[in-house]
């Protein structure tokens, strides 16, 4: 009887560590399958759509914006300090133009053994906007600016949720919109946003190759 026992808890055992991997291949291949069209999406509205940043000349001749692979390691559960009474800076762009944000608090996380910080903002004119309330700024740099990405530092989208951690997910990590025209004022990543690896993630340098894959 403890034999037939013994067993049946292995067969079981077996079958839901089978079924936590099925369950983990399935996440990643739906957020992998998300992602990748999402930027379909986007070279499809930079080619096309009306809010375009590219000029007539330049959609002559795009071929997809330039990405890392998606990877689930990027995908980052941080944990969020916000201040209690945070304050509102004029953060510098890249004209003379000082947009007001709330300083929100500070993302805490772990990659490759390093412990980093990032300090998260609000935009202070999208607060009054419907679809804006809960949304977070993560303006950054690392050691690919100015290499394998745009040397001015990039932008990751996140929100607020209803525990104290917030989801920043390189992936999605995406070039302001004045590395595509000078026509556009774009925040620059606060120095105190670098950070000190390569975060192969998200979008590369602007270039003329397409490479979603």
């Amino acid at each position: 009887m403890k034999s037939v026992l013994k067993i049946y808890t292995t067969a079981l055992l077996f079958l839901t560590i089978q079924l936590s991997y099925s369950q983990s291949i399935d996440k990643g291949t739906l957020y992998k399958s998300e992602l990748l069209k999402e930027r379909m999406a986007k070279n499809e509205e930079f080619i096309n759509g009306k809010a375009s940043p590219l000029d007539s000349l330049s959609k002559q001749i795009f071929e997809g914006l330039n990405y890392y692979k998606p990877e689930l390691k990027w995908q980052i559960e941080a944990r969020m300090e916000r201040f209690s009474t945070p304050d509102t800076i004029q953060m510098k762009t890249t004209t003379e133009r000082l947009p007001l944000y709330i300083v929100y608090g500070k993302a805490k996380f772990t990659i490759e053994n390093k412990d980093l910080v990032l300090t998260v903002y609000q935009n202070v004119g999208l607060l009054s906007k419907t679809g804006y309330e809960n949304y977070l700024f993560v303006p950054f740099r690392d050691e690919t600016s100015g290499e394998e990405t745009y040397g001015g530092g990039r932008y990751v989208d996140a929100y607020i949720g209803n525990n104290d951690n917030i989801t920043i997910d390189f992936n999605r990590a995406y070039n302001p919109y004045c590395v595509y025209s000078k026509k556009y004022s774009c925040p620059i990543p606060p120095s105190e946003n670098y950070l000190p690896i390569k975060v192969k993630a998200g979008e590369k340098v602007f270039g003329h190759h397409k490479n979603i894959k």
